[in-house]
């Protein structure tokens, strides 16, 4: 099964790179990039995953009530983007569960950051999905670390997917940065071997990231963002789905693997 998963959130990302952003303005790019990923899945007849911090749920109703009526599944993001505290695994999914009326059993940390699985598991979630599984300077060094799925203090672990051999990671910046066919020829061999795949995006992706003095961004983030994403995702999606590559949430796998 191909999980494809969304973290919907305050797009802050800008000032990780010296810039300034309103609220507002980081609620509306989300806004609008997570309906052109519904758009997308909805064309594709496509379940996914959206891991929704709080904040943006809250400030976002619409898209919350967009992923419940087109058969989505909604997990947490914690509460706050760039906010942790430990409180915040139980208060975000309560949240989420409030103004959804689903039920929440999935959890990924914002930037795959470690969190502690014991209090994951006292939380409630039934899975984590916080893991990158490879080794990129600065920010992850997780070779050490099982590739395919696991369960660690009673939270089953369903890290992101990167190749067999060398763990190239699958993650956002390789699908913008790949050409789309040799990005797919390494998911389909993924598949292959682990016979799932397990990779994320974010709504802003699906925006126009080009304006340098306003974001920041360097090459590698920028490129082949707006409608140059829309396209890629709607390409790769077909392109699996004519290999008889099954689509389905987190919810869905796990009922197939437990």
């Amino acid at each position: 099964m191909i999980l494809l998963s969304f973290d919907i959130e305050e797009f802050d990302m800008p000032f990780e790179y010296g810039k300034d952003i309103s609220f507002d303005d980081q609620i509306q790019m989300s806004i609008t990039g997570s309906h052109a990923i519904l758009d997308i899945l909805q064309k594709h007849q496509v379940k996914a995953t959206f891991f929704s911090t709080a904040t943006f749920a809250i400030n976002a109703p619409e898209i919350i009530e967009r992923i419940k009526r087109e058969g989505h599944e909604l997990a947490s993001h914690t509460y706050y983007h760039s906010n942790f505290e430990v409180p915040h695994l139980k208060e975000s999914k309560e949240k989420l569960e409030e103004l959804s009326g689903m039920t929440v059993t999935g959890f990924r940390m914002p930037r795959m950051m470690p969190v502690d699985e014991k209090e994951v598991a006292k939380a409630g979630y039934v899975y984590n999905s916080s893991i990158n599984p490879t080794y990129l300077p600065g920010r992850y060094n997780n070779l050490h670390i099982s590739r395919t799925y696991y369960t660690k203090d009673n939270v089953l672990q369903i890290p992101a997917s990167v190749s067999p051999l060398v763990r190239f990671p699958l993650f956002w910046l390789s699908f913008h940065n790949l050409p789309l066919g040799l990005y797919s020829r390494i998911a389909k061999w993924t598949y292959k071997k682990d016979k799932y795949l397990n990779i994320y995006f974010h709504p802003w992706e699906f925006t126009d990231l080009d304006d340098f003095e306003r974001f920041g961004f360097p090459g590698y983030v920028r490129k082949n963002t707006g409608v140059k994403m829309e396209n890629r995702l709607d390409q790769f999606i077909s392109n699996m789905k004519k290999s008889n590559l099954p689509f389905g949430t987190f919810q869905e796998f796990i009922k197939d693997i437990v």
